[in-house]
């Protein structure tokens, strides 16, 4: 009876040990596969110096595409500006389909230190502009095509589509999901909201929201922004603080019934 108690606890001292290996062996595997792919992803992105497959008329200075890349294709009549940070899996296309010859120009030119978030989409089968600093969410679709549906006795998908500029002002900011369709017109500082649906002419100071997009707030030169804002304005960092200094700011200790 010694011999099967003792057989028995050395299994099940075995039995404790499985798991607890298992659970090692998960996660260096784990760690070593997002090594890997950090790797990757490094390898994987696109910049002036490293232009990978692509063609680009121009990529500037500081630009990086994250890696992977979305759809990608007509980049000869595609420029990237300086210091533009589009994210993974962003899709930039030039013409309605690789290998066309789209002419001398330029059809899609982004600005120097434009953002655009994970999934975007920008579709250019006739010139789209975005200027400097613009600054997308993720999985913002901005296209200069749209279907028609002139013969109802016709598939949508199979009838002409139509195509109309596009051209977003500096400065602006695009939600998160946003839509700018073929034709629109973007002024300076403009801020769409998140799921908008943008057609049309918006002007400089503007905030769009909906499905259409309608101006819901508007700089005034002399009352300011009307309605008002509901919220104070930023607190800007004062000049000349480094950013050693801010770390230890924010490492102070909170004063009892101070606000955080």
């Amino acid at each position: 009876m010694r011999n099967l108690t003792g057989s028995g606890g050395r299994r099940g001292r075995y039995r404790d040990r499985v798991p607890s290996l298992r659970n090692t062996f998960s996660s260096l595997s784990s760690r070593a596969l997002h090594g890997i792919w950090r790797r990757v992803q490094s390898a994987g992105a696109v910049t002036a110096r490293r232009p990978g497959p692509y063609a680009f008329r121009r990529i500037g200075t500081g630009t990086r595409l994250a890696f992977p890349q979305g759809t990608v294709f007509g980049t000869p009549w595609i420029e990237l500006g300086d210091h533009c940070v589009i994210g993974q899996d962003v899709t930039l296309t030039a013409g309605m389909m690789p290998d066309l010859d789209l002419g001398p120009d330029t059809v899609l030119r982004l600005g120097n230190g434009v953002v655009l978030g994970r999934g975007s989409h920008i579709i250019a089968d006739t010139r789209v502009e975005v200027g400097d600093d613009v600054f997308c969410g993720p999985y913002v679709y901005i296209t200069s095509t749209n279907h028609s549906y002139d013969d109802p006795a016709r598939p949508v998908g199979k009838q002409w589509p139509r195509t109309a500029p596009v051209e977003i002002g500096p400065g602006s900011w695009i939600g998160a999901g946003a839509v700018v369709l073929p034709g629109a017109t973007l002024g300076r500082n403009v801020v769409v909201a998140a799921g908008a649906v943008v057609r049309g002419r918006v002007p400089d100071h503007a905030v769009v929201a909906g499905a259409p997009a309608k101006v819901v707030r508007r700089l005034d030169p002399e009352k300011g922004w009307q309605p008002p804002l509901r919220t104070p304005p930023p607190v800007p960092v004062p000049e000349g603080v480094t950013p050693q200094e801010l770390l230890a700011l924010a490492e102070l200790p909170q004063q009892p019934g101070g606000e955080g």
